[in-house]
Parts: structure tokens; C-alpha cells; sequence
């Protein structure tokens, strides 16, 4: 069975790997049903969704009526404006059959203007704030991608004490010694808040080609078991953080058997070799 830590102050144990949710975006009814499976049957008990997931949510609503206790329930709000953003809350609670959430997020708030009207007045915290009063939700967390978007955090947890952040993490990404302290900062503000830290993006190998994708990430991943081992042992060897699996059903089984495996993080020379052998580069184009 999969580790588990401490997410954050919600007082909940999650699994160490959370189901990203977005590799149900295009799956059946079955498809989805057959991941619940390898979810059981790896203890996870972390589902990580968000309303611009495709059918994400369509597909986990099924799930809920013999699971809900067996998982904590995670989806997000990509509007900006309060309205919206509250049709967005309800709209997910319809969808995933539930009568609240867990955790709402605040999704892939990276870009200054939408961060500024998202967190000001009339904007999708306040909607947030306001399911969490209604018992829409319990908790609060921000997202977001790039190479700026563990700076944008710093500056979202100074405006408002979020009980999650999530964001991209990798060997590579942690190369560039602006992001790696960007990040580290991050990490010591959550360890010192006890906010829980997600990470995703810890198998990816670069952009996509222009044709010949052969998974559903919209990046090119990892494939080889020995790869996604490194990377996924990589990533989890940063204490307290959880990471999400990729946007990817075939890919499910090899991370989450990565992560049934995990003991500690590969030294950096092994992680350096991996990075020249697999030809890994920028998802984010050059670092800012």
C-alpha cells in the first residue's frame, strides 16, 4: 500500500500519490470504473479533480455513492469573477454527486490580471469563502503552471492563509536555481503555515512533438517503469509533499506502483543521467 502523509491542517492522512483526475477528461464510464480499482487496490484516497476536466467529474459522481468516505474530494474553479465561480461550485457538486467538497481551488491563478481580480473584491475567493461558510467545501487551495507560479503563491499566501497550494516539480524544473528557491521559499511558508503542498508535473519528459502524441498528458511523459520510478522517488523525496498522478489511465498503474515503491530520493547524479538519456526539456519554454 501507498504511504501516507499529513495534507496540510486538514487533519486528513492522503495517500502520498492524490489521483489526478484529469485523465478522466475523455474516458468511459468503464474506463473510469477499472481506475477505481487500481485506486482501491493501491490505497489511494486522494481524488484530485476540477471542473475544466472534460467529463472528469461526470465519471467520479458514480464513484461517490459507495466511496465518498473512502476518499477526500478535491475539484476546482477556473472563473475569475464571484458569480461564476459559484456556478462553477454548485454546477461540481451536481456533477460529482456530492453535497460538499473537501477542497475548492482556486485553478491555475498564475497570470497577474486574473490573479487580481480572482482575489479582489467580487472575485472567485469570495465565492470560495462564502461554499466554505455554506459547508459547500472545507478547505481552500490555489493552483497554477510555469515557471512563475511558485513566486505567484508566495504572493497568494501572504493575501489569504489557503490551505493547499499546488504546482509543477521536477528534477529539471528544480535545475534552475531561481525556481528551486522560489519553491523551497513556498515549501518553508507552507511547513511553517502547515498548508499542504501538491506537485505535479514530476514525469514529464518536454512538450509534446507536433504530431505522434501517443498519451493523453498534454505533455510528453516518461514511460519506461525505471524512469517514472526516479522521477516519482525524486519528487516525494521533497518531505510533506503529495504529488498527483499524470493525465494519463495507462500511465496510472506504473506511478502508483513507483509510489508503492518509494523509499528514498535517487542521488542527482542518477536523476542528471536520466535527464541527458531522455533528452528532458522546458515544458514553459525558457525559465523568466
Amino acid at each position: 500500500m501507498i504511504q501516507r502523509r499529513p495534507f496540510g491542517r486538514t487533519g486528513h492522512a492522503s495517500s502520498v500519490t492524490l489521483f489526478g483526475a484529469a485523465a478522466l477528461a475523455r474516458a468511459s464510464q468503464d474506463e473510469a470504473d477499472r481506475a477505481l480499482d487500481i485506486l482501491l487496490r493501491h490505497g489511494v484516497n486522494h481524488i484530485d479533480t476540477a471542473a475544466r476536466y472534460g467529463d472528469s467529474e461526470l465519471r467520479i459522481g458514480p464513484w461517490m455513492a459507495r466511496h465518498r468516505k473512502d476518499f477526500f474530494l478535491a475539484t476546482k474553479t477556473g472563473s475569475r469573477g464571484g458569480r461564476e465561480a459559484r456556478d462553477d461550485i454548485h454546477r461540481s457538486l451536481e456533477r460529482l454527486r456530492v453535497d460538499h467538497v473537501d477542497l475548492i481551488q482556486l485553478h491555475s491563478l498564475g497570470h497577474p490580471d486574473d490573479w487580481e481580480q480572482a482575489m479582489g473584491p467580487g472575485g472567485a475567493l469570495e465565492a470560495a469563502v462564502r461554499a466554505k461558510e455554506e459547508g459547500l467545501a472545507r478547505f481552500i487551495g490555489v493552483t497554477g503552471h510555469g515557471w512563475t507560479i511558485a513566486a505567484m503563491h508566495r504572493r497568494s499566501l501572504a493575501r489569504f492563509d489557503f490551505d493547499s497550494v499546488l504546482l509543477p516539480y521536477n528534477f529539471f524544473m528544480a535545475q534552475d536555481a531561481r525556481y528551486r528557491q522560489s519553491f523551497e521559499e513556498v515549501l518553508a511558508i507552507c511547513r511553517e503555515r502547515n498548508v499542504a503542498v501538491q506537485v505535479i508535473k514530476s514525469i514529464a519528459r518536454g512538450p509534446w512533438a507536433t504530431t505522434g502524441r501517443s498519451h493523453t498528458t498534454w505533455y510528453q511523459p516518461l514511460e519506461s517503469q525505471a524512469d517514472i520510478d526516479r522521477a516519482v522517488h525524486w519528487a516525494l523525496g521533497a518531505a510533506s509533499v503529495h504529488l498527483n498522478t499524470a493525465g494519463d489511465l495507462t500511465l496510472l498503474p506504473k506511478v502508483l506502483d513507483a509510489a508503492e515503491r518509494f523509499e528514498r530520493r535517487p542521488s542527482d547524479a542518477d536523476m542528471a543521467a536520466m535527464v541527458q538519456s531522455e533528452r528532458m526539456t522546458s515544458l514553459f519554454g525558457l525559465p523568466a
